[in-house]
């Protein structure tokens, strides 16, 4: 039987809930809150195990960062499926939903690239993000020791003659056009200072 794909569900909270923590447990991913995914229920993809009780066995939710850029974030499947190929498909299947809801790029901060561009997906420098993902990673715990590559799917065509050059860059906006997110990108590169006491 092919595992099915489908929009996550308030019973698979709890599994779901163990799965990606088991990886952020291993600093693979962040930790999720069960507040936290039951609030972005709608944006989370599972597969689940009807042989288990109906165990998520794979997940991954996308997370929007501006009107047209979306992560794949938390994106995780249990061991005993791994190598299977349902990783793959679950990306698949988030950049399809992504693709439903008018974004023009999909992006990922991952320890697998190579996973990644074989889905498409191309290494991009990770200030050439949103700003708005920093907002998000400045709460981690890795911030000022991120070993993460970041990746990037762009979902639209070439823009068209007269448009605004920047535009095609990676998570375009006001903001990285104009340089606002420099302060940011200095608090990153600088060095968590030790305190006495």
């Amino acid at each position: 039987m092919i595992d099915q794909i489908r929009p996550a569900a308030a019973q698979h909270v709890p599994s779901l809930l163990a799965l990606v923590n088991r990886f952020a447990a291993q600093n693979i991913m962040l930790p999720r809150t069960e507040e936290g995914i039951r609030r972005s229920l709608p944006d989370w993809l599972v597969v689940a195990d009807e042989t288990q009780g109906d165990a998520v066995v794979g997940c991954g939710c996308l997370v929007a960062l501006t009107p047209t850029l979306v992560e794949v974030r938390s994106l995780a499947v249990a061991e005993s499926r791994q190598g299977t190929g349902l990783g793959g498909r679950l990306v698949t299947a988030l950049v399809d939903e992504a693709r439903i809801r008018g974004y023009e790029q999909v992006c990922a901060l991952t320890l697998r690239p190579a996973f990644f561009e074989r889905l498409g997906f191309a290494v991009v420098d990770r200030w050439s993000i949103s700003p708005k993902v920093w907002q998000a990673c400045i709460y981690c715990p890795k911030f000022h020791r991120c070993d993460e590559v970041a990746m990037l799917m762009d979902l639209t065509e070439v823009h068209g003659a007269g448009e605004d050059d920047d535009r095609g860059s990676a998570g375009w906006n006001r903001l990285l056009k104009y340089g606002a997110w420099q302060p940011l990108k200095l608090a990153y590169q600088k060095k968590p200072e030790k305190r006495d006491g």
